[in-house]
């Protein structure tokens, strides 16, 4: 069963988004946005997800039958996915999951680490620490490389699955906010973060 579920990069995908909001349902247009794959291998993989018995389809009304994932109007139903909580394999996908997620984030650090130019400082939070608080997911401060840091945020969105709000500033700009109070700075270090590189003392 592990073979088929991680068979393919698709399916891991799906699966961390799924993982990443556990009790959230989602209609095939949306999973296809948020992997970045077209809609007719996202139907794929969650059939067989289906067979599984790993999530389960549920149908609601939709108001806009243009807008539904048959794409046929008048069908005024829309097909929507969720977790089965109730899945023998639950559990251990879940942790298996989490493990992927901890060294995707670790690579993925020591990527902005060593490729994004002189960092300083460099606070992860957001949905690194699974708050809704912050004003964005990384706070980077130092010399840094505008192109270089872009690829790399583009990379890993694709590979941890969700889209990473990240913040840039000049050791100066950083001094100066910080030092007025400034409410962006602020949220940051008010809500839940982790400091993977502090140069500055903070």
């Amino acid at each position: 069963m592990l073979e088929q579920l991680f068979g393919s990069k698709t399916r891991l995908k799906i699966l961390r988004v799924f993982f990443r909001e556990p009790g959230q349902s989602f209609f095939v247009r949306e999973l296809s946005r948020q992997v970045g794959v077209q809609i007719n291998a996202v139907r794929r993989e969650l059939d067989l997800l289906l067979r599984l018995d790993i999530i389960q389809e549920k149908e609601e009304k939709e108001k806009k039958a243009e807008d539904t994932d048959s794409g046929k109007a008048g069908a005024g139903l829309r097909k929507y996915y969720q977790l089965n909580s109730e899945s023998i394999i639950y559990s251990e996908l879940q942790a298996l999951l989490l493990k992927d997620n901890i060294i995707g984030q670790k690579e993925f650090i020591k990527e902005l680490e060593q490729k994004s130019g002189d960092v300083k400082l460099l606070v992860l939070t957001g949905e690194f620490t699974g708050t809704t608080k912050a004003p964005t997911d990384i706070l980077i401060v130092g010399k840094i490389k505008p192109r270089s840091l872009s690829k790399i945020i583009e990379q890993y969105e694709k590979e941890l699955g969700f889209d990473i709000r990240y913040t840039v500033m000049s050791d100066d700009e950083f001094a100066d906010r910080r030092y007025v109070m400034d409410k962006f700075v602020y949220g940051v270090f008010e809500a839940d973060h982790l400091k993977v590189v502090n140069k500055l003392g903070v």
